[in-house]
């Protein structure tokens, strides 16, 4: 792979000592925004698993609140500590959580394996909203960003629960928008594969793991490197900041004028009209 330049963050950012609470931001594309959002000077709470913030150590400065996005209490209780950090108000909300499910046909998945997938990748979106948009409300307005997938609508064999589950989450995306403008703006990034231990089962699956490290084998069952690769116009995956970039871009002053968008993270695999 060619040495990719390197991108001014600087320049698509929200201003200096924005407030933004991050779910899920010890996974492997939290972690590189909060590092770079920190660097920026935005202020910053991660809300994640225990093991999770355990493991990864955040920025000097940067919060952390233990919290399972399975548990329905579980957002209401951080966001409680969030308020008595900050008074009671937010500038931003980004919603990072998710898992892939067992890749086995529907109707041989089990409903507690199918309602935990819902669970991780879509209703903890809605129990951690209910809690963030009243603080986006009391500091009279900010920005949201959800994160579904491209499997959204390109879906693959085996995937059809996360699939519908982040497709909920554009959905989502789109009526948030309509209910909260012009004060909240609610916007969604659909990445494809990035080479983080999301591939390799999730940060708190064991995928970051340093000996599960990502070769031919993909998240996707049966998709492998080489095929996935002759499907993208750019000619490879994604890293992570290729996914930074365009979610500082969708919280900070530039995107303004945006509101229940969905940009697709792909390079070119699949271009949505």
């Amino acid at each position: 792979m060619n040495t990719l330049p390197v991108i001014d963050f600087a320049r698509l950012a929200p201003r200096r000592g924005a407030r933004i609470v991050v779910t899920g931001g010890c996974g492997g594309i939290g972690r590189r925004f909060v590092e770079v959002a920190h660097g920026l000077g935005l202020k910053l709470v991660v809300i994640d698993l225990p093991d999770a913030i355990k493991r990864h150590r955040l920025p000097k400065g940067v919060a952390a609140i233990p919290y399972d996005a399975r548990k329905d209490n579980a957002a209401k209780k951080a966001f409680a500590q969030v308020a008595k950090l900050w008074g009671g108000t937010i500038d931003a909300f980004v919603h990072l959580p998710g898992y892939m499910t067992r890749q086995v046909n529907l109707d041989e998945l089990p409903p507690d394996e199918f309602d935990e997938g819902i669970a991780v990748n879509l209703r903890s979106a809605y129990m951690a909203l209910r809690e963030a948009l009243p603080m986006l409300r009391k500091n009279g307005g900010g920005a949201v960003l959800l994160v579904a997938s491209g499997l959204a609508s390109l879906v693959e064999k085996g995937t059809a629960t996360y699939s519908a589950a982040k497709a909920g989450i554009i959905a989502l995306t789109k009526g948030l928008a309509k209910e909260n403008a012009p004060a909240i703006r609610v916007n969604c990034v659909a990445p494809a594969a990035v080479d983080t231990e999301f591939l390799r089962g999730g940060t708190g699956r064991g995928g970051d793991d340093p000996k599960r490290a990502l070769k031919k084998q993909m998240m996707v069952k049966d998709m492998d490197m080489a095929r996935m690769l002759t499907t993208i116009p750019m000619g490879r995956i994604a890293v992570v900041d290729d996914v930074i970039g365009p979610m500082l871009f969708l919280l900070g002053p530039g995107a303004r004028f945006m509101t229940g968008q969905t940009i697709y993270i792909n390079g070119g695999r699949l271009m949505v009209p």
